[in-house]
């Protein structure tokens, strides 16, 4: 297996590979979906380093970026890629910027609690966040076919307008993005987030069958498919007790908490 100063390359299945960035923070998770004709990448990571150094080395298809929404630790090698697919309820932040994000807040969230070296091309007084065009728009029920492999698009808003969830039906994996993961809180706190939006998301989510596993884009890397149940369980609560609005907190529950 690939051997990096920055990135960890963890093998999922013979077709499935997690790059994650663990010298950062906020452990994000890309991940590489190859089929028998094309490769999906979902997200491209914080762009402190370059995550197609690594994708050059684990496949020689052409690869497809699927953003699960647009926030700087989500689009961080897009300029490397030619294709980049994203909701369109997040297009406007990836071609005019973050809404609500000043450059300042932005260089100072991927420049603290680094815990491994940084190569000498990343510069945190300098770094930009992506801004492009979108090769395409995807839409709630969208299905990319890898050839041999069926992924399915759910818009999951909440987090951000645009976020989206894939559902990798052919292997049973669901890739959830920033609306799903353990040990710190998901977010809706932000003026850009919505509260109702994300339990609503939640609850779409926990209602796909045939799911295998979960794999949020942050912590730890694989959450078995029981989660979806805990989540279930989650909703129900979160609106009979009406705390699905800004303000109320913190909510922990089996596995994963919530903060509005």
């Amino acid at each position: 297996m690939i051997k990096d100063s920055w990135f960890t390359v963890q093998q999922i299945d013979w077709n499935t590979y997690a790059i994650s960035e663990y010298g950062h923070w906020e452990k994000v998770h890309s991940f590489l979906l190859l089929g028998n004709q094309k490769a999906v990448l979902i997200d491209t990571g914080l762009g402190i380093d370059n995550i197609k150094r690594i994708t050059d080395q684990l496949t020689t298809f052409p690869i497809e970026v699927i953003t699960t929404h647009v926030h700087t630790d989500h689009i961080g090698s897009h300029g490397e890629f030619e294709r980049i697919y994203v909701h369109e309820g997040d297009k406007d932040w990836l071609v005019n910027g973050i809404k609500g994000l000043s450059i300042g807040q932005i260089r100072k969230d991927i420049s603290r609690d680094i815990t491994l070296p940084t190569p000498n091309t990343f510069n945190p007084d300098t770094y930009q966040p992506f801004q492009g065009e979108p090769t395409d728009l995807l839409v709630d029920g969208d299905v990319i076919e890898l050839g041999n492999r069926k992924l399915v698009i759910y818009h999951t808003p909440g987090h951000s307008p645009g976020h989206i969830c894939v559902f990798d039906e052919t292997n049973g994996y669901l890739f959830t993005g920033d609306l799903l993961y353990d040990e710190t809180p998901i977010y809706a706190f932000y003026p850009s987030t919505n509260p109702v939006d994300l339990v609503n998301s939640l609850k779409k989510i926990s209602e796909i069958p045939n799911v295998s596993m979960v794999y949020g884009s942050h912590n730890t890397l694989g959450l078995e498919s029981k989660i979806l149940k805990e989540v279930k369980i989650a909703v129900k609560f979160l609106n009979e007790n009406k705390l699905t609005k800004f303000g109320t907190g913190i909510h922990k529950f089996n596995g994963f908490s919530v903060q509005f």
